[in-house]
């Protein structure tokens, strides 16, 4: 009877093992109780502000269920408070994702500014100091997705953010953004002249990280760090050896700080410029591949011009909904991980849904060189239902 019960699990480690995957453990310890490194024999899975497709993003919550569901970077934007605190938040307003608007005491807060030639108003994060940021609750950015944890979850600081990561059961990376520097360092002001970017490198250090892409030291706290603004990689470069990566928006837009569209500046001079400071770069999908009445078109050459010059590649972002996925994927998001990793060939993915694409890596990955052969497998098998079959 008991034996009975245990055929649907026996059946299913029959089929997990005949398609020739292993299981990417999740937590847990490694050999001699050290934290499982870090995996680098496929994509990275990057969890676009946390699992934000499931809880409101940027929050503690949000990073905790991505680790959970096997990202290997979180990823996060950082910004200032007006005391000068970093936090991690998106916009620089926080009208979208919180319930700023609710909160009268701050009424006198709305206010316009002109961000990137364009005049904004909003409540900025820089005119809250992080006392009054933590009186605000987060809420869904999307109507569409789940609201049950819309006013539960505070703004965190991107200490707190760090050491979301570092207490994780398994090594995870962090894959941080300088957000809006040119904002910033307008509105804000540090002691002894510091920059924004420098807070920013200033607390990457304290909690130890540092080191070139697959170092030892990067590999202990795997990190990279993100821009839209090349003039503030170019600047970071003379303070950290991390792995930086370049942004890239649609071709038209400007950059903040240059001036330049992003078609002159994914072009192969360009690259061979950033390349010395730059380990990839982080387009836009629709840069990547344009898409025409929700149907993708023809790829372009920037995958291959940017691996070309050594540059990994992470496109922004994978999401499930039907409102993101394009019609020539049949509303699958697996059909969308198949097409950009198997036939685009990128590097890594920033994601909505973590579990999701950690789950597509699983279910279609090898066995390892160090896997046991289905052989043995099946006799351990054998050997935890033997018990049963006696009683």
């Amino acid at each position: 009877m008991i034996l009975t019960k245990c055929l649907p699990l026996i059946w299913l480690s029959l089929l997990t093992v005949c398609a020739g995957r292993t299981p990417y453990p999740l937590p847990g310890k490694g050999a001699k109780g050290g934290k499982l490194p870090i995996q680098t024999s496929r994509p990275y899975n990057i969890a676009h502000r946390g699992s934000n497709g499931e809880i409101p993003e940027e929050t503690a919550a949000a990073y905790l269920r991505a680790i959970e569901e096997g990202a290997d970077f979180i990823e996060t934007d950082v910004l200032s408070t007006k005391d000068g605190v970093l936090i991690c938040f998106h916009d620089v307003i926080l009208d979208e994702t919180t319930d700023v608007a609710s909160r009268k005491e701050f009424d006198d807060r709305n206010r316009t500014y002109e961000v990137q030639g364009f005049n904004i108003t909003g409540f900025f994060t820089f005119d809250f100091t992080l006392k009054e940021l933590k009186k605000l609750r987060t809420k869904q950015r999307y109507s569409f997705r789940d609201q049950q944890f819309n006013g539960k979850y505070p703004i965190i600081t991107f200490e707190e953010f760090i050491n979301i990561a570092r207490d994780a059961p398994r090594v995870v990376g962090i894959y941080p953004e300088i957000k809006n520097p040119v904002l910033m360092n307008q509105h804000v002001k540090w002691p002894g002249g510091k920059r924004f970017e420098d807070k920013v490198v200033d607390t990457l250090k304290k909690y130890g990280y540092g080191g070139s892409y697959l170092s030892k030291k990067w590999l202990k706290r795997p990190l990279f760090i993100q821009s839209f603004a090349p003039s503030s990689l170019v600047y970071i470069s003379n303070l950290t050896d991390s792995p930086k990566v370049l942004l890239i928006d649609d071709v038209t837009v400007l950059t903040e700080d240059t001036n330049q569209t992003y078609a002159e500046i994914t072009s192969d001079v360009y690259f061979n410029y950033i390349k010395q400071y730059v380990v990839g770069i982080g387009p836009w999908k629709d840069t990547v591949v344009p898409v025409s009445n929700s149907y993708i078109q023809a790829p372009t050459d920037l995958v291959k011009r940017a691996h070309a010059h050594n540059l990994q590649v992470h496109p922004y972002t994978y999401r499930n909904e039907n409102e993101f996925l394009h019609l020539n994927f049949s509303q699958d998001p697996y059909k969308e991980y198949e097409y950009w990793i198997n036939e685009i060939g990128v590097d890594g993915l920033f994601t909505d849904f973590t579990g999701s694409l950690h789950n597509y890596q699983e279910w279609t990955s090898p066995l390892s060189e160090t896997s046991k052969s289905p052989r043995q497998l099946l006799s351990q098998i054998a050997s935890l239902v033997h018990p049963y079959a006696k009683a």
